[in-house]
């Protein structure tokens, strides 16, 4: 047990600095940028294959020590290939280390995942969720910034936070582009789902919270992604959407394991 806690102490103390370094005055992309993006990776990631080594676990704290590690793995892909995403880190870093502070809290049985659907669907449905949820928290973050700058320039009070972060076109075209993304996987999600749960019960689908919100969610984004390109919707609108989806997915995901096994 000391070492557990040690180990889980090192994670979350590895994500302090990306979220620090980006709040500096002449923060850029420069060495302490990318040294501290690249713990924040490391120790989430370690500590995850660390929790899962074996078998899948079922647990909430496992599961936002994946996503923590897969959306910093995310964002330092998005940082590497675009001029203005790195930006974003002054809104995601914070975030991702109150996640951390979370998964860290949270206690309870984490038990392996078991099923009668074959081993490479189960991995097929894994992967495709925790990419799908890192996908769309970066669109929500992205989607935030914007909201945050258009109220900035609307009362025309700019913050040194809005002055951080990308403009408002940059946010929208990141946040298109990972929404589009983030559609694609989750159809896979919810394809490989119902996959898994034919193989197991017979029935393509079992309406519970988690694949309702997820159905939802996924309607919810198809339909902003057509409204941007039919009406061209846009701006705080958007960006509400995009968090509201973000909310329902949360709620799918993290959050029925944070009702059966903290509330309950």
């Amino acid at each position: 047990m000391p070492t557990t806690n040690l180990l889980n102490a090192l994670a979350l103390c590895s994500l302090i600095p990306a979220a620090a370094i980006p709040l500096r005055q002449g923060a850029g992309r420069d060495g302490p940028f990318w040294a501290a993006l690249l713990l924040a990776i490391s120790g989430p990631a370690a500590w995850s294959v660390h929790l899962l080594w074996g078998a899948w676990q079922t647990g909430l704290g496992t599961s936002l020590w994946v996503s923590i590690a897969a959306s910093a793995l995310l964002f330092a892909l998005v940082a590497a290939r675009t001029e203005t995403g790195w930006r974003l880190a002054p809104l995601l870093m914070p975030y991702l280390l109150a996640l951390g502070f979370l998964a860290s809290a949270v206690k309870g049985e984490a038990r392996p995942l078991s099923g009668a659907a074959p081993d490479v669907w189960l991995d097929l449905h894994i992967v495709t969720a925790v990419l799908t949820y890192a996908l769309l928290t970066l669109a929500a973050v992205a989607s935030l910034a914007v909201f945050l700058q258009e109220r900035a320039l609307k009362h025309k009070r700019p913050t040194r936070l809005t002055r951080m972060l990308p403009a408002v076109l940059q946010s929208e075209t990141l946040a298109g582009r990972l929404l589009v993304l983030s559609e694609v996987v989750l159809g896979c999600g919810l394809a490989s789902g119902m996959a898994t749960q034919f193989l197991e019960t017979g029935h393509l689908l079992h309406f519970d919270h988690k694949t309702l919100l997820s159905i939802i969610a996924f309607v919810l984004i198809g339909a902003l992604l057509t409204g941007h390109r039919v009406c061209g919707v846009r701006g705080r609108l958007a960006a509400r959407v995009v968090l509201v989806a973000y909310l329902l997915l949360t709620l799918a995901y993290p959050g029925v394991k944070f009702v059966t096994q903290v509330v309950y």
